[in-house]
């Protein structure tokens, strides 16, 4: 099981004298890859001109745009809320970037009141992530929601 208050703490340390949006971002995701086990992406798509953007993350090269409602991403974008998927093979057009994940989970991130970027975290296991993940990684993003300078 997850330690995600500890994740949360050590993000907080990280973030608590920096505000650059996209450092802060880079060791979020490499905090999120080497603590959680059983997975083989984290990272953040940025929101740019109604659409998502790649942004800092671990794992093997990602698709640099997507679309609002378009795979997994996208919808929880488009919804401006998160999903967990136990199977992304039975998603309606999911975006397959690397055919080893099995299942995804996306969490908003806000700064404002308006959605900023989501984070994405794939799974080569089906049914990997459970609603202690969502709620876990939410209260990890509402760290950087706040740490963030987001005039990127």
């Amino acid at each position: 099981m997850t330690d995600y208050s500890l994740l949360r703490e050590q993000l907080a340390s990280m973030t608590r004298t920096e505000r650059d949006t996209i450092a802060n971002l880079a060791n979020a995701s490499a905090l999120l890859y080497m603590s959680l086990s059983d997975i083989n992406w984290a990272g953040f798509y940025l929101v740019r001109e109604g659409q998502l953007v790649l942004g800092p993350f671990q794992g093997k090269p990602a698709c640099i745009r997507i679309d609002f409602g378009k795979g997994v991403c996208g919808n929880a974008a488009a919804g401006d809320a998160a999903i967990l998927i136990p199977d992304v093979h039975a998603f309606p057009g999911h975006i397959a970037c690397d055919a080893a994940s099995r299942s995804e989970i996306v969490v908003p991130v806000h700064h404002a009141g308006r959605l900023t970027a989501v984070l994405d975290i794939d799974s080569p296991l089906r049914g990997r992530f459970a609603r202690e993940d969502q709620e876990g990684l939410e209260r990890f993003c509402s760290v950087l929601e706040d740490a963030c300078d987001w005039r990127i």
